[in-house]
């Protein structure tokens, strides 16, 4: 089921930028872990940042530099800014969002970004 509202994906060319949003209802967005994945074709989901409520964040190799993870709390929205995007890049990213002390998970239906190579 979709438990997150993804949007912001699409299509650009090298070296372009993207905003990915992640929209939750704010009984989710109090004391939680956010994150953002993506999945290539064919491969394994791969995580590649993650944000706490706190604002502590973590990225992994690669996108550092390039992708910044970030919150706005009022309106309850996580977002993935994209820059120097590369047709490595090109997949399906997805949002999950974590409360604190529950083991419940949610996840945004997945959106894709495709950059031209």
């Amino acid at each position: 089921q979709v438990q997150l509202v993804e949007s912001g994906g699409g299509f650009v060319q090298a070296g372009g930028s993207l905003r990915l949003s992640c929209a939750a209802s704010p009984q989710l967005f109090t004391v939680y872990h956010a994150y953002w994945y993506r999945q290539r074709s064919g491969e394994e989901r791969a995580l590649l940042a993650s944000l706490t409520s706190s604002g502590n964040t973590n990225y992994a190799d690669g996108i550092k530099g390039r992708f910044t993870i970030s919150a706005d709390n009022a309106k309850n929205t996580i977002y993935l800014q994209m820059n120097d995007l590369q047709p490595e890049d090109t997949a399906v990213y997805y949002c999950k969002l974590r409360p604190w002390g529950t083991a419940d998970e949610y996840w945004g239906q997945g959106t894709q970004v495709t950059v031209a190579s």
